[in-house]
């Protein structure tokens, strides 16, 4: 990470937290949780990506929202320029870093944001028939992994222990009948870690793993299978041990839902074990085929929780500890991690951030970090975490987006099956997340006795402690509603 002047970092936050306020937690950490501040040089900013596929995403749908808010931080910005990290161009000096990569600390259960090291994809011959097949099996490796995302650099907890437990048996080779593990959670939840822990265990075994990202997919695997080469590719294909596939949700369009639901069906019959991840439950993917969502949910379905707070406090108290080996005089006292942790709580990714910026604080000024200069450093981050008063009208928002309901069906008095159990569900959210009455509830939903509202409460309350896909979707809902 590159060290950046005080005022271009700490506009960067503030741009980021406009983001983050205008396109809620989701879409934020879905497409900007990975976005880095290389410079802010003159009237241009230049911000780097992981991936290719990134890049043209937020060029094609955010450029110009991007554009303002820097705008509203220097008038003199005229545009953004996103390189992509494994092919940034050399700086004309070698830049700092907060904490080099040949002494990276343990990752505590996240991934970074993006691979530090230029590591680049392995090459596709151009005549990708003529190659052999020594070529053939180290393309079909996949993307690369980072091997610091370790078993032994993940910190666990009650929020990810089940897909920690079930990621190192496959790893292993110790589970047979555990053919097929879906993660899903937020951005910085450690699905990604996990994937890349998995790699390399279960390499270091001898095993053959083929680590599969979206983008990877899309401009690697789906054009080399109608190459010439297919059937050599298609017979490598067969002898993976380990297929992992990265980031799902990010696969958009017709043609990439037919390519990849055909493809990865295919991919997955002689495998051994699968391991998918993505942000959000099988049944959610709207880009991939019916059959595929199926077989998904015939593995085991996990979803890491956000951290909770001994997750948290041990996440800070790992990387201070990796910090303190680069800095010895850098040291947090223990009240000022007890409130980050407590107040710090979207994900790994916002608990690291506050330890490189409390890290750069006194790196560039070797002033103690105290409990108050803590909360002026990070007072962003702080007040992002707290929770808010909600209102009963942004509870049927998001239940009216997340179902695909119109605000005036919600209310009416149809009774229709489509639109019973969301109304129910708004209603019980509404009792559980606001302070209002039960009457008063019944008023805000088109004047329905308070009976009608208790009865929701009750049914929604009972059906969630027995469906578990029920209890990840008012989850989910409730942390949409806090956003």
């Amino acid at each position: 990470m590159q060290i950046q002047s005080v005022n271009g970092t700490e506009r960067w936050d503030r741009v980021k937290s406009k983001l983050r306020e205008e396109l809620g937690d989701d879409a934020y950490f879905n497409w900007f949780g990975r976005v880095i501040l290389e410079e802010n040089d003159g009237d241009i900013v230049r911000l780097s990506v992981p991936t290719r596929f990134l890049k043209h995403w937020i060029q094609s749908h955010y450029e110009e929202q991007l554009v303002g808010l820097w705008r509203h931080e220097c008038r003199d910005i005229n545009s953004i320029e996103l390189t992509v990290r494994s092919a940034l161009r050399p700086s004309k000096a070698k830049p700092k870093k907060l904490i080099p990569t040949n002494a990276s600390p343990a990752r505590a259960g996240y991934a970074h944001p993006g691979l530090p090291d230029a590591i680049r994809y392995p090459q596709v011959p151009i005549a990708l028939g003529d190659a052999d097949e020594e070529t053939l099996i180290e393309f079909l490796k996949g993307a690369p992994t980072n091997p610091r995302n370790s078993f032994e650099s993940f910190v666990e907890g009650d929020s990810n222990g089940l897909a920690f437990e079930a990621a190192r048996k496959i790893a292993g080779g110790q589970n047979e009948a555990l053919d097929l593990l879906y993660l899903h959670g937020a951005v910085g939840f450690g699905k990604t870690h996990l994937l890349h822990a998995v790699a390399t265990e279960a390499r270091s075994r001898g095993q053959n793993v083929c680590y599969l990202t979206a983008e990877y997919f899309m401009y690697h695997l789906v054009p080399a299978l109608k190459s010439r080469s297919f059937q050599a590719l298609k017979r490598i294909l067969a002898s993976i041990d380990v297929l992992l596939v990265d980031d799902m949700q990010f696969l958009h369009g017709k043609q990439a839902q037919a390519d990849f639901s055909d493809t990865l069906l295919s991919l997955m019959q002689p495998v051994k074990h699968v391991i998918v991840a993505a942000d959000r439950p099988p049944l959610q993917l709207e880009t991939v085929e019916s059959g595929l969502r199926d077989r998904l949910c015939d593995g085991l379905v996990v979803g890491l929780q956000p951290p909770d707070f001994a997750l948290r406090r041990g996440i800070l108290t790992r990387r201070l500890a990796a910090a303190k080996k680069l800095l010895p005089t850098f040291d947090i006292p223990k009240e000022v991690l007890d409130y980050v942790a407590c107040h710090v709580t979207a994900c790994g990714r916002d608990l690291e951030g506050a330890i490189n910026r409390l890290y750069a604080h006194h790196q560039l000024t070797s002033q103690a970090i105290t409990p108050y200069l803590a909360d002026k450093i990070l007072s962003d981050l702080v007040r992002s975490g707290e929770k808010r008063n909600i209102k009963i009208e942004e509870i049927q928002q998001v239940v009216c987006k997340h179902y695909s309901v119109s605000k005036a069906e919600l209310l009416s008095a149809c009774r229709s099956r489509n639109l019973v159990r969301p109304r129910q569900i708004a209603m019980y959210l509404s009792k559980v997340l606001t302070p209002r009455s039960l009457p008063e509830i019944g008023k805000r939903f088109g004047g329905r006795d308070h009976t009608t509202v208790l009865h929701a409460v009750r049914k929604i309350e009972a059906q969630s402690q027995t469906d578990t896909s029920l209890g990840q979707e008012l989850a989910l809902l409730k942390r949409l509603a806090h956003s």
